[in-house]
């Protein structure tokens, strides 16, 4: 990997300073400023003159602020990857939507920006940024205090439970706000309702048995791939997932 060519864009010359002495001290990856604007002015121009790696960004500034920056960015042929770098965690949830890479709260500390460097290296060896149009959709998670990304297609089951959705992947689940009806209207394309708590990806369906529920007795549950509990079916869906299970 080569040398990350980073663009700073804070309003405050101070937090600029900071930050580039940060940078200095990061190895892996090595990075240089190559360039610093105040405001989304001199950042654009700085954009189009040159190219960057990664532009660490901070959200409120005069004029347009970071985030309008950010979808700006987005926008050019070659976009760099993005990392807010901001006093307030507030809009953390708008940034991740925008596709950033990472989100930083101020004072940055080393570890924490090495971190966020680090995925920067780590999505321009995978090849990213992606093809427009060939972005990898994501749920947006607040979770524990912090945000996180997941991949919808690392999603094996959406679960209502209470007042939440539990959602599985095959490395551990999440809590997420919102409700059965809305996911199944916006990904129901992949995923299927198995019951009136559950739906499950199409993809990873493995196996449909015959199943025991304390609850509702004699019934069919589904096994997916990577996971041993089962999902219980309900008579309504039965043919459903049958249908899926051999196509």
């Amino acid at each position: 990997m080569n040398t990350l060519k980073i663009l700073l864009v804070d309003d405050e010359a101070l937090a600029r300073s900071r930050l580039r002495a940060l940078l200095g001290d990061c190895t892996e990856p090595a990075c240089i400023v190559a360039a610093e604007a105040a405001d989304a002015l001199q950042a654009m121009r700085a954009l189009q003159h040159q190219s960057f790696d990664a532009v660490l960004l901070d959200i409120h500034m005069p004029g347009t602020d970071g985030l309008a920056l950010a979808g700006l960015i987005a926008t050019l042929p070659q976009p760099p990857a993005v990392v807010f770098v901001t006093a307030h965690a507030g809009p953390a949830v708008q940034a991740f939507e925008l596709d950033a890479v990472d989100y930083l709260t101020k004072p940055v500390r080393l570890e924490r920006l090495r971190q966020a460097l680090q995925k920067v290296a780590r999505k321009m060896l995978a090849g990213y940024p992606p093809e427009p149009g060939a972005a990898q959709e994501v749920l947006v998670i607040q979770d524990r205090g912090h945000t996180e990304r997941v991949p919808l297609a690392e999603v094996l089951y959406f679960k209502a439970e209470q007042k939440y959705v539990t959602v599985r992947t095959l490395r551990r689940s999440y809590i997420l706000d919102g409700s059965l009806s809305e996911l199944e209207a916006r990904y129901g394309s992949r995923f299927m309702r198995i019951h009136r708590n559950a739906l499950i990806a199409r993809r990873a369906v493995r196996a449909l048995e015959k199943h025991f529920d304390p609850e509702e007795g004699e019934g069919w549950a589904v096994r997916l791939n990577g996971l041993d509990e089962l999902l219980a079916v309900s008579r309504r869906q039965l043919g459903a997932v049958r249908d899926a299970i051999t196509a």
